[in-house]
């Protein structure tokens, strides 16, 4: 299958194979009333649910695999697999100078550095 590109010159299109074959990040998660849910968030709407791991993951397959075919042969754009890439690790915050000054008067009581305290503090309350 062919599409245009902004110069109108042809490109080939990657093949069903090259989709079904990507690797795409996925969220499990107990479902209260029993078994597990599972999501592919890269493909809006792919989810399913099992009662044990093993179905829970098969009918994943299933529901990526029918997810991709339906879009490649509608013609929609299917999302490539979102990665960890986008996350530096780097976060400029502002805060009240009240609270700037709070914090780091207590890091140095504790003997670190502004930042290692911060990170301690969010750790604490991201589990």
């Amino acid at each position: 299958m062919k599409t245009l590109n902004q110069k109108n010159q042809q490109i080939e299109k990657p093949s069903l194979e090259y989709y079904l074959n990507l690797q795409y990040p996925l969220t499990l998660y107990p479902d209260p009333e029993g078994g597990y849910v599972v999501q592919i968030k890269d493909l809006p709407g792919c989810l399913t649910q099992g009662e044990t791991l093993e179905d829970t993951m098969a009918n994943l397959n299933e529901a990526r695999e029918l997810w991709i075919e339906t879009a490649y042969e509608a013609g929609d754009d299917i999302p490539l697999p979102s990665n960890n890439n986008s996350y530096s690790g780097k976060l400029l915050v502002r805060m009240p100078k009240s609270l700037h000054r709070r914090l780091a008067e207590t890091s140095e009581g504790e003997g670190v550095s502004l930042n290692q305290y911060i990170v301690s503090l969010l750790s604490a309350i991201s589990r």
